[in-house]
């Protein structure tokens, strides 16, 4: 009763509740944000969140975040790395996850859940295999058990294993409290923030390549799928 109903019930009031508590701090992060990366202080991204049974896709929405990141450029126009975007502000942002804060818009609009499956990218979702991609038969949360147990630093089979486990030993309300308690002592230490040696996480896509376990030709086929399925 508690995963088919009430979750989401407890979900959109206690996520009402806090963006209206924490309006003149998301205020002060948008202006703060908005020197600190030189014009539009948001990051959006589409990401896959829950099945559609009917069509039984992935939906794909839109996520909200607070950039952490610059659109500096080389001299040809490209992006630069990410280690050379991501600013000292951007670094606390994500050191103490209030990056995440407008995520509380996607969970009351129904893409997302405060406890659930993190959603990953969708050059990510493309190279998981069919029982990896059952994390998606549930909403994608602001957190979730890989996060309360190592956030970014832990390997993709890990994060697949805990966001597995949180559907296998069926969802509980004491569960979920669990989690975002044991979440809430990971961000206070600032702990796993990032993969260890790497500005950010590493891509499920590269971690294959790199692991061998996949060809470049299937890399290459992937990452076209991707960019179908963003397109649609």
């Amino acid at each position: 009763m508690y995963a088919h109903f009430f979750k989401r019930v407890i979900d959109f009031t206690l996520s009402l509740m806090a963006l209206l508590i924490l309006s003149p701090i998301l205020l002060i992060l948008i202006l703060v944000g908005a020197i600190a990366m030189k014009g539009n202080p948001f990051f959006t991204q589409q990401r896959p969140g829950k099945i559609n049974k009917k069509t039984g896709q992935e939906k794909i929405f839109r996520l909200i975040k607070l950039r952490t990141m610059t659109n500096e450029k080389d001299e040809n126009g490209n992006l630069l790395p990410d280690e050379k975007r991501l600013n000292r502000y951007g670094k606390w942002l994500r050191s103490t996850s209030l990056d995440e804060l407008f995520e509380l818009v996607n969970i009351i609009k129904g893409d997302m859940a405060i406890v659930g499956p993190r959603p990953q990218l969708v050059r990510d979702m493309v190279f998981m295999t069919k029982e990896q991609r059952v994390r998606h038969s549930v909403r994608p949360g602001l957190t979730g058990l890989a996060q309360c147990n190592g956030r970014n630093n832990m390997s993709w089979e890990k994060k697949f294993e805990y966001d597995l486990a949180y559907i296998d030993n069926k969802i509980t309300f004491f569960g979920d409290i669990k989690i975002i308690f044991k979440t809430a002592l990971k961000v206070l230490k600032s702990d796993g923030i990032n993969t260890e040696g790497m500005a950010t996480a590493e891509d499920l896509g590269d971690y294959l390549l790199h692991k061998g376990e996949i060809s470049r030709e299937e890399y290459d086929a992937k990452q076209l799928e991707a960019k179908r399925l963003l397109k649609v």
